[in-house]
């Protein structure tokens, strides 16, 4: 063992299978000791398999004639002073869209809702550990992820809406530490809370949507935290527990 701290480029490289043969016992023995790295080294991983399965099969589809005509068009060597002309227009254009992109990234906190959708691919299947903490020791759920997280948090309680109580988690985020709550209906179907303390004090908002492979997120701001409800149920589903949770957290 060489003692060396395993840094975050290394972690991509693991997932990538680009690390170093000599190299890859050390980066699994830390992560056998590091759970929340070895979570998000796996929430990397998912993300992978979600692509490659959106997006594999568009591999083999054939070239669209539009970009066949496309090609023929950029082949034709009177064409290069208008493409240039273009490109300084789309380079004009492209500036604007990235300042109005940074503009609204508060109000699309795309990362956040995309880590929500990979945390519930990657716990919700789980049989034997799905949670951290179960649903019968709630109270010391509560404490400690609000501990950690510095705010008080609220478990809303869904039997009314037909889903129970599983548990919950700690998780790794972009901006310090992430709550996971877990519920489960009488068939089996989960869905998790994602919780994310507000760093940005954005104002708050109505629910939105996003769709991320095969897992819905309905999500919204509320005060000083981010919500996220995910699952692999239908649309209407679930905005009517997304609706259930935000009536229980503001009464």
């Amino acid at each position: 063992m060489s003692g060396l701290p395993v840094t975050e480029a290394e972690l991509h490289a693991y997932v990538d299978h680009a690390l170093p043969a000599v190299r890859v016992a050390e980066v699994e023995a830390y992560l056998a000791e590091h759970p929340e790295d070895a979570a998000r080294v796996a929430a990397y991983r998912e993300q992978i398999a979600v692509l490659h399965r959106e997006f594999d099969p568009v591999l083999g589809e054939p070239v669209p004639q539009q970009l066949e005509r496309a090609r023929a068009w950029w082949a034709r060597p009177s064409r290069y002073a208008a493409a240039a002309a273009w490109i300084a227009f789309g380079g004009v254009i492209g500036w604007q869209l990235h300042t109005a992109y940074s503009n609204s990234s508060r109000a699309e906190p795309a990362g956040w809702v995309r880590s929500a959708a990979i945390a519930y691919a990657v716990y919700s299947p789980e049989v034997r550990r799905p949670v951290e903490v179960g649903a019968d020791q709630e109270a010391q759920l509560v404490n400690w992820l609000s501990k950690r997280l510095g705010v008080q948090l609220k478990i809303p309680q869904l039997g009314q809406a037909g889903y129970a109580l599983v548990g919950g988690r700690l998780l790794p985020g972009e901006r310090g530490p992430v709550a996971q709550f877990m519920y489960q209906d009488a068939s089996g179907q989960r869905l998790t809370l994602y919780v994310q303390v507000n760093a940005d004090d954005s104002r708050e908002t109505a629910f939105r949507f996003a769709q991320e492979g095969r897992v819905g997120v309905f999500y919204w701001v509320d005060r000083k935290l981010y919500y996220a409800l995910s699952g692999e149920v239908d649309k209407p589903e679930l905005l009517r527990v997304a609706t259930a949770v935000y009536r229980q957290l503001n009464p």
